[in-house]
């Protein structure tokens, strides 16, 4: 007997690591720091790209960055982001780069402040995801006021690439908002 394939969101079926991110990450709440701070990096690096072409540099970003350690990135110099843009296995924007490493800074202040991202990030929903019902991925908004206000407030911290669209996307990521759609077996899991 053959196995029952899933139903999944529409974006969700083009491969496998599609697959992947959808069902054990997409939507799913993470309070975890560390993947916290690299989810905010590599949607800030999505910006202007596919998610699908950043989710297949994960792996490369996390050697490329010392695995996200955000104490290690804060202290790179010009040469270490030099060698950086010579990396074929990242996106080598610039300002994308850098971005990466101003973020590492505020992240940590945040961490100072708060006492964890974790605590700061999730406040933006009291700490409740939030489960949306659509229908369809039409349905689904690019941004909310929520996201406004995230961007607004992380761009006042010194964060970079963290506009309204990439906050929510964000949200999506971490799991903050559930935007499974009605017909995804992870809706259904709500």
């Amino acid at each position: 007997m053959g196995t029952v394939e899933k139903t999944r969101c529409g974006w969700a079926t083009k491969d496998k690591l599609y697959q992947d991110y959808h069902d054990h990450e997409w939507g799913t709440p993470n309070h975890d720091d560390h993947t916290l701070f690299e989810m905010l990096c590599l949607e800030g690096a999505q910006a202007g790209l596919s998610w699908y072409t950043v989710l297949t540099k994960r792996e490369n970003y996390r050697k490329a960055f010392d695995n996200f350690d955000a104490n290690k990135m804060v202290k790179y110099n010009e040469k270490k982001i030099a060698a950086l843009l010579e990396n074929p296995g990242i996106i080598r924007n610039k300002l994308k780069v850098n971005a990466f490493v101003t973020n590492a800074k505020a992240f940590l202040e945040v961490q100072q402040e708060f006492g964890t991202f974790d605590k700061y990030i999730w406040s933006f929903v009291n700490h409740k995801p939030i489960q949306n019902h659509f229908k369809s991925m039409a349905e689904v908004p690019a941004k909310t006021a929520i996201s406004d206000a995230m961007s607004k407030d992380l761009l006042k911290r010194g964060f970079k690439f963290v506009g309204s669209t990439i906050c929510y996307a964000y949200m999506q990521a971490v799991g903050m908002v559930n935007d499974h759609v009605a017909d995804c077996w992870k809706a259904k899991k709500k």
